[in-house]
């Protein structure tokens, strides 16, 4: 058996070795010398090996890992709760831990603000600081647009936008100064209204001492901030120079591509309907 042997060739007792790994001590008689070699060998094996790149989570090669040779199924147990059935049999207000991780946050605050009413004197004296720090630290998270999501969400399934907006909640609760805060486009996929509390968010991060820099397309965040850096005149290979640099009013008067958008002198032009239906017909 060698480098070449083929997968179905290779005996069981290896195939585990290569897979589970070996840890073993052999005593080889070498011809001809009349003596015994002790060999160690100390292999932790393919999964193992596949665990620890998967276990690191932001490399490339913990991404291929997973996508190829992982599959994820749900536990029949606790129907994928990840917790033993005596936790799940605690309720408040009819609700189990894992129903209330699976609310929305939205509705998360709505089910805090109303159970409270429902607690004796006794137990809102226990929960009142318990409940004071949930409601704080959910405040920012709905501060910063991310309302429709639920404590029991997977990070995988998140977006860019979205782990970049958990994260600003996470550095708006922790209060911390003199920090320079990159962002990148934190505004997709937001509604207007929630894009109102994201840019006030990130003035409140401002206003206590930081620094925040922002890479954005959106017009209300870029009329909002402090100061305004143009970078282009094109995107990509076809950008990177510094166009212009001012204030947000001063913007309105400048000339080039991003103020004229932003002023009305040039416009998005979107298909109309027969050009959206001669377009199917082409193809």
């Amino acid at each position: 058996m060698g480098l070449t042997t083929p997968l179905q060739d290779i005996p069981e007792e290896a195939l585990d070795y290569i897979y589970n790994g070996c840890h073993k001590e052999f005593n080889k008689d070498l011809k001809y010398a009349g003596i015994t070699k002790k060999i160690k060998i100390s292999f932790d094996g393919l999964i193992v090996f596949m665990e620890e790149i998967i276990d690191e989570r932001e490399s490339y090669e913990a991404i291929l890992l997973e996508r190829h040779f992982t599959t994820e199924e749900t536990c029949p147990e606790c129907n994928g709760t990840r917790l033993q059935s005596s936790s799940l049999s605690f309720k408040i207000d009819g609700k189990n831990i894992a129903e209330v991780n699976g609310l929305s946050l939205a509705d998360l605050k709505e089910w805090l603000t109303d159970v409270k009413d429902k607690f004796s004197e006794k137990n809102k004296i226990i929960a009142h600081e318990i409940l004071k720090e949930i409601e704080t630290r959910l405040q920012f998270l709905l501060d910063v647009g991310l309302d429709y999501l639920s404590l029991s969400r997977s990070s995988r399934t998140l977006s860019g936008g979205e782990s970049q907006r958990i994260r600003l909640a996470t550095q708006i609760g922790s209060q911390l100064v003199n920090v320079l805060y990159i962002l990148d486009e934190p505004s997709i996929g937001l509604h207007q209204r929630d894009n109102e509390r994201l840019i006030h968010s990130l003035k409140n991060l401002r206003d206590i001492g930081n620094s925040v820099l922002v890479v954005e397309h959106d017009k209300d965040m870029i009329l909002e901030a402090d100061e305004v850096l143009d970078i282009g005149p094109r995107a990509g290979k076809f950008g990177g120079e510094i166009l212009w640099q001012g204030k947000p009013k001063d913007l309105l008067k400048a000339d080039t591509i991003t103020a004229q958008y932003i002023n009305g002198k040039r416009k998005l032009k979107f298909p109309q309907k027969e050009e959206l239906e001669a377009e199917k017909i082409s193809y």
